[in-house]
């Protein structure tokens, strides 16, 4: 949708720490990505489901939203790969959520967006994305995949869902906002991430490889 069960709390290692320093100055849209914002959802922080270091929900929410708009900038685009929030009242979500953040938003399906059930909306968002002449093509869904379009090109798969735990394998990473210092993470971040990162398992040596 484009708009304008106990867990173990044990993250894995490396986890991408954000950079307050990398707002978009470049004055062409950028794109962003986030993920598991889970606005509103009180037993996150009460049931310590993800070990955030918030006292409350209000100070999650108003944390999320701060550091969204200190970095994403009024003509950016953010996609949202799924969980934004458990509310089911629109109007509210769009009030108190939405209306607050900065720049133009597309949301995909998680496991709780019943706020997009029965509504035009997508579980996969992909796309051609270019940096200094290299094109990368960046595939964004809820879930951690083994193959996904493209992969076998090195490809990106961003995810979410798994709030840090889980491993990526070649060309991925975990977008939520867990994994990132609460921050939504940007194309030019995941290409500079990705450079670190083995090729997919799949990737096939044809010339073809994205980023090359």
């Amino acid at each position: 949708m484009e708009v304008g069960g106990g867990m173990n709390n044990k993250k894995i290692k490396g986890n991408y720490k954000m950079k307050k320093e990398i707002k978009n100055s470049s004055g062409k849209p950028m794109y962003w990505f986030t993920s598991d914002e889970h606005y509103g959802h009180r037993n996150l922080i009460e049931k310590n489901y993800t070990d955030r270091p918030f006292k409350t929900i209000e100070e999650n929410d108003a944390t999320l939203i701060s550091n969204h708009n200190s970095v994403v900038g009024k003509e950016d685009i953010t996609i949202h790969a799924g969980d934004f929030t458990l509310w089911k009242n629109i109007k509210g979500i769009y009030e108190k959520y939405i209306n607050k953040l900065n720049g133009k938003h597309i949301f995909l399906m998680g496991s709780h967006d019943y706020w997009l059930k029965g509504k035009p909306n997508d579980q996969i968002w992909e796309k051609n994305i270019f940096s200094d002449g290299k094109k990368y093509y960046f595939v964004v869904c809820h879930y951690n995949m083994r193959t996904w379009a493209k992969s076998h090109y090195n490809s990106f798969q961003l995810f979410g869902h798994s709030h840090g735990r889980t491993q990526p394998t070649g060309k991925q990473h975990d977008i939520g906002v867990d994994n990132n210092d609460y921050y939504p993470i940007s194309s030019d971040q995941i290409i500079n991430i990705m450079q670190d990162r083995d090729d997919n398992p799949n990737c096939l040596d044809t010339g073809r490889t994205y980023g090359k």
